[in-house]
């Protein structure tokens, strides 16, 4: 029995249904992440350009940071305060929040869009520019996530399931581009965004991931974050002292950080805290002041994102910074995140990690100083962000240190533990503090499924979900 011909206006109306269900379930996604990387580069050239300026102004001439730092500091957080609420710190907090938050419905639109991705990007440069302690790639997390949650004007039909994909999909692609790490960005979408592996997400996700990092390679080279480690090491039994004693020590430090941030109505004085209530200016101004000082009297190790110092003490050019370099990093960053514009904690945490790193080489001459370095970075990051996982790989992913997979995930596990006897995660706790009215994702109501309606140009898998196994079974459940 021979099929049905088709008339060749069936044929083209099939066709045009085909295109357009690949472009709303695989296009639309690739399209935005695409996208999302090549912000990324753009925005990490960017930020080196607003560094160098800093350097630039300041060569020979140290004490113009005590009028330079003030003055773009509270410049930066009179324009958050005015046009950019809701670009404020990392941004990992905002994804976190509308993920999990009660209230996400309503936090979504005011946390995202178009008005957050110039608010990151202008006040982050112009931060830099000011020689504040500021890492792009938080930032660049929560870019990510605008991009592709502007990218739902172009779908037929929006739910908060397809909405909560787009977040998801443009922070892990951001993260994946920031770094040039994409496996990190797949294990950080699981670990801290989305809290599980769902695999009717799973697919597009990775490939938006991928597709990040491709064009980060494109524009910037297959590059190693901080460059190739230029000491592996196999672990041994006489590396095992210092690996805990540079575990604990991180974990300490980390955990310490997150009471700051967390606990700043507890060591802030009153008068201060009125201050920052009533008088913004004159609060960042102080705290671009003090940046400045510390900055000065550091010999300007704590200018920036602290990148040029991590990469140094990981390539063994110990004469760079001094045994202080990580409290007065730590210092300043604290001093620069209590400002409340948009700032990154990923990049200044390794560069806190490895001057604790170079401290601790000192103490056990016979281990290898890269390595003692490494694991301190890795140590560090998971104390304070509680994600061990994506702290050893991304780690891992930078300095290609596959000879160093067991030291850096044993360092991650055991300085995410000793943290947690502080402080819970710092982003979801973060998150809870501005952004939600409970702690417990648990406790959130389920998320209301707009079920797809029946359309002779689309199917269900159209708009519920965009990976192709979860379309096959219809609206979401």
């Amino acid at each position: 029995m021979t099929s049905p011909q088709l008339h060749p206006a069936q044929w083209f109306r099939f066709a045009r249904r085909k295109a357009r269900r690949a472009w709303l379930n695989y296009g639309f996604f690739w399209f935005g992440a695409v996208l999302v990387g090549l912000v990324a580069v753009l925005f990490a050239r960017g930020a080196d350009l607003a560094q160098a300026q800093f350097v630039h102004w300041i060569a020979g001439r140290p004490w113009l940071a005590l009028l330079i730092t003030p003055t773009l500091t509270a410049l930066c957080v009179w324009l958050t305060r005015k046009f950019f609420v809701g670009s404020e710190g990392s941004g990992i907090p905002q994804v976190i929040a509308a993920m999990h938050a009660p209230a996400r419905r309503q936090l979504i639109p005011r946390l995202f869009g178009l008005r957050i991705i110039i608010g990151k990007i202008g006040l982050g440069l112009l931060g830099l520019m000011g020689g504040l302690t500021i890492g792009r790639e938080g930032p660049t997390v929560h870019i990510g996530a605008s991009i592709m949650y502007e990218m739902r004007r172009f779908y037929p039909r929006v739910s908060p399931q397809l909405e909560r994909s787009l977040l998801l999909a443009g922070a892990a692609a951001g993260l994946s581009a920031a770094f040039n790490t994409p496996l990190a960005g797949i294990v950080f979408a699981i670990e801290e965004l989305a809290r599980s592996f769902e695999s009717r997400t799973n697919g597009t996700l990775i490939t938006a991931i991928v597709f990040s990092g491709l064009v980060s390679v494109a524009l910037a080279g297959n590059y190693l974050y901080f460059g190739q480690i230029s000491s592996a090491i196999t672990p041994q039994a006489s590396f095992v002292f210092p690996l805990i004693f540079a575990a604990v020590l991180c974990g300490a430090a980390g955990g310490i950080f997150n009471l700051l941030l967390l606990r700043q109505k507890r060591w802030i004085p009153q008068r201060l805290q009125v201050i920052r209530a009533t008088r913004p200016l004159v609060w960042g101004a102080g705290l671009g002041l003090l940046i400045a000082v510390v900055g000065i009297a550091s010999g300007g190790e704590t200018w920036g994102s602290g990148y040029e110092q991590a990469r140094a003490l990981l390539m063994n050019q110990k004469e760079t910074v001094g045994y202080l370099y990580p409290l007065a990093k730590l210092g300043t960053m604290v001093l620069t995140y209590l400002a409340g514009t948009p700032a990154g904690l990923f990049s200044p945490s390794l560069s806190i990690g490895a001057g604790f790193g170079h401290a601790a080489s000192a103490l056990f001459p016979a281990a290898s100083a890269s390595a003692v370095v490494a694991v301190c970075m890795v140590g560090y990051l998971a104390a304070v962000t509680q994600s061990p996982l994506t702290s050893f790989i991304i780690v891992m992913e930078m300095i290609n240190g596959s000879g160093l997979v067991i030291p850096l995930m044993a360092t991650a596990l055991i300085s995410s533990r000793v943290a947690n006897f502080f402080t819970p995660p710092l982003y979801d706790a973060l998150a809870h503090q501005n952004y939600s009215a409970t702690s417990d994702p648990a406790k959130a109501p389920e998320e209301e499924v707009v079920p797809a309606a029946e359309d002779a140009e689309l199917v269900a898998e159209d708009v519920v979900l965009p990976d192709r196994a979860a379309a096959d079974e219809g609206p979401a459940r």
